[in-house]
């Protein structure tokens, strides 16, 4: 439980940074608004096409009666929209981050001198950490895909698809939310894609207590706008607790917290050490 708060507080503490900090919100609002833009459309389309997957996927049931018909593409179609809004939220961050690199790695590292100690660069150039972001994104994007067809499948069991499902296509949503997240400032210290998806299976409780609200916050559009700024800057102040960035500056980062910054998160004491 106390993760699980820790994870909720980080989320706390970067809205709160961005709001301290008002022209990093201000600009942050573009890329997010872009890309409301174009998922707006595409679920719009998903909307208007899921009944007639519904009819192509289930031509054996052209000759049922009423009501069976109508229950079966009806519940077909619900799980159709369902799969790509779960999917949305998860690409939403990736494609938004794309959109803004530029932005979001100067905010991360702007975080990270707010807090004390080192603000680690990549000191790549842009095209290439484009490339790196595009190409984990897409390995995510497959895992994601994976779970995707697992959890809809498993949607047609009686009462568990019902239930258990959808609490774990939030929690599936959660992690990966957040993996993409905390990777902006985890790609600065050079920390690759396997050795991340450690770094946040070994705190699942925190990821999804960062992740999970934020998900759920996400399903309303213009709440994802406004909100990933201080996601963003949430997720770099997690990402300096998963690699211990803040166990050698401790007094530094202690000042930060002093000052508004937000390292302790969401007033739930000072932050789980980097491993339990």
């Amino acid at each position: 439980m106390r993760d699980l708060a820790g994870g909720f507080g980080y989320l706390l503490a970067g809205q709160r940074w961005v709001l301290g900090h008002g022209r990093w919100l201000g600009f942050g609002l573009l890329p997010g608004l872009v890309s409301l833009v174009l998922y707006a459309g595409a679920l719009i389309g998903l909307g208007y096409g899921a009944d007639d997957f519904a009819a192509w996927a289930t031509p054996f049931a052209d000759g049922w009666s009423s009501p069976w018909l109508g229950l079966l593409r009806g519940f077909l179609t619900g799980l159709v929209f369902c799969l790509g809004l779960f999917l949305s939220v998860i690409t939403f961050t990736a494609v938004t981050l794309l959109i803004g690199q530029p932005f979001y790695e100067s905010l991360s590292e702007q975080v990270d001198r707010s807090e004390g100690g080192d603000a680690p660069e990549s000191g790549l150039p842009l095209w290439r950490e484009l490339w790196i972001s595009a190409r984990d994104s897409a390995k995510v994007l497959g895992r994601v895909l994976v779970y995707g067809i697992l959890l809809f499948a498993a949607g047609f069991i009686p009462l568990v698809g019902q239930t258990v499902v959808p609490v774990l296509g939030f929690c599936v949503s959660g992690f990966f939310l957040t993996q993409e997240l905390t990777s902006v400032a985890l790609q600065r210290r050079k920390v690759d894609l396997p050795e991340r998806l450690g770094l946040l299976r070994s705190r699942r409780m925190l990821v999804l207590g960062f992740g999970v609200p934020l998900v759920l916050a996400f399903l309303v559009p213009l709440v994802a706008v406004l909100l990933m700024p201080g996601a963003v800057a949430g997720a770099t102040l997690m990402a300096r607790d998963l690699t211990g960035a803040d166990e050698a500056p401790r007094g530094q980062a202690g000042a930060g917290a002093a000052s508004g910054s937000g390292v302790t998160p969401g007033g739930f004491g000072p932050p789980p050490p980097a491993y339990s």
